[in-house]
């Protein structure tokens, strides 16, 4: 039987959330799309300093589909010490595995090029796709129309975001687009909205590609709201936002867990409130499942029971 050709589409740490439990279905062909637009920390510093795409996405995402543990995979994550008065001297503050792509997109001759030698490194299970190759900076347009410059700047405003967009044509990665075009299920989330999900999309060839796939349109919703981009969202708001950035979702996977008051007291208190289906009727069909961890008394999906959430889905194609 021909595998299926899964495309999972997001950024940060959703995104590989998803990856590091769907790597261990069988039977799937697994390309991960990836945002390159971010510009805080030390991918910031390394983007602005070599003028190369964005790479802490996806140093994540390596990670993430990594078949199994290395000493290599675990030295990726370390981070050298910061010291807030010399932050922008040597290597302080920045993160080895981001600086491992750094020098082999210098070596290899292009950043396309690093991430495969990185991917075979690390035995990755998958294909790991930037959604472009140009060093991109990301814009917010709020509800008042202020516009904000930097998807690191974006959350920092108490404002609405109306969209998000690029000051300049953007070229879709081609590997992108094909897999796009051939996959039987897109799988869009879990993370930001606005900042890891809407910059892939966003792109002409790849929102074109979305609309012309065949492949099923599933969105993992967030569970909780993003202080500074989602305040107050609720499911039904977060489709909007894919909608009016020209994407249309078949399927809508909200978790149902029973959260523990104490956790969403604590996140009440960070100004981040449980997202809810608040509506009766949709254009696109709801599915709930139980989906979250709480075991660092903090709400995250877990990788487990998204792994058997897709073999099943899967399995109904």
């Amino acid at each position: 039987m021909k595998n299926k050709q899964v495309v999972v589409i997001g950024g940060g740490h959703g995104l590989s959330t998803i990856l590091r439990g769907i790597k261990y279905i069988n039977n799937i062909d697994i390309t991960a799309i990836v945002t390159v637009a971010d510009d805080g920390g030390s991918t910031g510093r390394l983007r602005r300093q070599f003028s190369i795409p964005a790479m802490g996405d996806i140093r994540n995402v390596l990670l993430s589909l990594a078949q199994s543990e290395s000493l290599l995979s675990n030295l990726m994550d370390y981070r050298f010490e910061s010291n807030p008065n010399k932050e922008d001297e040597d290597v302080q503050g920045h993160n080895l595995g981001n600086l491992i792509l750094t020098a082999l997109t210098q070596t290899c001759g292009s950043f396309m090029e690093a991430i495969t030698t990185c991917a075979e490194v690390l035995n990755v299970k998958g294909k790991i796709v930037p959604s472009t190759l140009q060093v991109v900076t990301l814009y917010a347009m709020m509800e008042d129309h202020t516009i904000v410059k930097g998807e690191a700047n974006i959350p920092n405003f108490n404002n609405r975001i109306l969209k998000v967009f690029y000051d300049q044509e953007v070229k879709a990665t081609p590997a992108a687009v094909k897999a796009i075009k051939s996959a039987d299920l897109i799988i869009f989330g879990i993370g930001s909205l606005y900042t890891s999900i809407l910059p892939n999309v966003i792109i002409p060839k790849i929102k074109e590609a979305i609309a012309q796939s065949k492949g099923k349109k599933l969105y993992f919703c967030n569970v909780m709201s993003q202080p500074g981009e989602t305040d107050g969202y609720t499911v039904e708001d977060h489709i909007r936002a894919l909608h009016s950035h020209g994407v249309d979702i078949d399927e809508v996977v909200v978790a149902n867990d029973d959260i523990p008051e104490n956790i969403l007291d604590r996140y009440l208190k960070q100004d981040s409130t449980l997202v809810k289906v608040v509506e009766n009727k949709h254009d696109y069909n709801i599915i709930y499942a139980n989906l979250l961890d709480f075991s660092a008394e903090v709400i995250r999906h877990n990788s487990g029971k998204i792994k058997d959430f897709v073999e099943d889905y899967i399995g109904g194609l």
